[in-house]
């Protein structure tokens, strides 16, 4: 079949080179000039698979009343008049329930797990590197009432789920990473993930895009996409600026956070929102005291990945709109927490700040999969976890392109969940 894939980045990739593996005749459309240069990136460089849990849980809920006067806040809310966010806001509230977050946590687990597989398949399948490693996630923890119950959520996770976690000392957590050395004794222990990974998804997506290249896939770039013409139960064409048609067989919409811009045209109510991220990037090419791995400071839910020469640190969440301005505060807060747990690095170091939109659905689970346009597939909403979940969702939004049954359920990852 012909296949339009609307957008670069890495779940936008990923599916095209499923497809393509599949024998597909696809092309990429994306304004930007190239793949991965969005939400895709910058990003905290965590594959994640072992912290499918979303930010919509009874923890955030207790915790948002602290952080609404402050700017440096892990989550805010930039209250405004506009309907889709006080929409997301409220759906978002009705999912920080425990049995919604169970729920929530088991279906993209679910996936992330599956995505984890095809990471591995994809890496074999093509050998290139993009700054990877698999030495799994460490959580670290200066509050030893935070440590305790982090120590309890994993053991039920373990029991519940399968999702493995090893309980962690401080001398273990500098044994795992020895750049925690300096900071040893504030630590109260760690939680370590053993089965997740990392790596530059920027650097993957560029890759990626060759392969799909050089399947036969074409990929226009630096092209917008103006509207999708419908006929009956079926999109005919996606229509490009400059004049451009594209008639296909089947779409596939994975433009991010953009998505819902560009459905609610032909009377598609996605309910997915931009949810700002920032990230600080720093040269420790020849350090020996940066970190090797990843790790994640909950009390500051900010994350800390070797990608190469580079220290990636990432955090935050800011509901804004469309907004792409870098805040200062926000982006020395992630500044901040590089120097309270890598105090030399973040001394000597000249930070490049970042920020992207994630697509965040409200339950924090993708939606993937048909519309009631019976060619027209979704591939958005990841949050957090579009990295994560790239590889599996590409290849179940493939399968279902191709009438294939996917080797996983699609319960609670369609639209149909969400009463709109």
């Amino acid at each position: 079949m012909k296949v339009v894939v609307l957008g670069a980045g890495v779940v936008g990739i990923a599916t095209a080179w499923h497809l393509a593996d599949q024998g597909h005749e696809v092309t990429v459309v994306d304004r930007r000039m190239g793949p991965g240069l969005e939400t895709s990136f910058a990003n905290g460089g965590q594959i994640s698979p072992s912290h499918a849990e979303p930010w919509a849980n009874p923890a955030t809920l207790k915790s948002l009343p602290g952080w609404l006067l402050r700017e440096d806040a892990p989550l805010v809310f930039r209250w405004r008049a506009d309907p889709d966010l006080w929409r997301f806001g409220l759906r978002f509230l009705a999912n920080c329930t425990r049995a919604a977050a169970r729920r929530n946590t088991e279906r993209a687990w679910r996936l992330a797990r599956y995505s984890l597989d095809g990471m591995k398949a994809i890496r074999a399948a093509e050998g290139f590197a993009y700054d990877e490693a698999s030495r799994g996630i460490l959580h670290v923890f200066e509050d030893p009432k935070g440590f305790d119950a982090a120590g309890r959520h994993a053991a039920e996770l373990d029991r519940t789920l399968g999702i493995p976690h090893r309980v962690m000392s401080p001398a273990e957590c500098v044994a795992h990473e020895p750049a925690l050395a300096p900071v040893q004794s504030r630590l109260a222990g760690g939680v370590l993930s053993p089965i997740d990974e990392q790596g530059d998804a920027r650097l993957f997506t560029a890759n990626l895009a060759g392969r799909v290249a050089a399947k036969g896939g074409r990929l226009l770039y630096g092209r917008s996409v103006e509207a999708l013409e419908t006929g009956g139960d079926r999109v005919t064409a996606v229509r490009l600026d400059m004049g451009t048609r594209i008639e296909a067989d089947a779409v596939v919409a994975a433009m991010g956070s953009f998505t819902p811009l560009l459905l609610r045209r032909i009377g598609i109510r996605l309910p997915v929102y931009p949810l700002k991220g920032y990230s600080v990037t720093l040269n420790v090419a020849g350090r020996n005291d940066a970190p090797q791995g990843s790790l994640t400071d909950d009390a500051r839910r900010i994350v800390f990945t070797r990608l190469g020469d580079r220290l990636r640190a990432a955090g935050t969440a800011e509901l804004a709109g469309y907004d792409l301005s870098l805040n200062r505060v926000r982006s020395q807060a992630i500044l901040k927490g590089v120097q309270a747990v890598f105090p030399e690095i973040a001394r000597d170091a000249v930070p490049d700040y970042w920020c992207g939109l994630r697509p965040a659905s409200p339950d924090g689970v993708p939606v993937i999969g048909p519309t009631r346009f019976r060619n027209l597939f979704l591939n958005t909403g990841h949050g957090t976890l579009g990295w994560t979940m790239a590889a599996g969702s590409g290849r179940l939004v493939a399968d279902l392109v191709s009438g294939r049954t996917p080797e996983i359920s699609t319960e609670g990852l369609t639209l149909d969940r969400f009463r709109i």
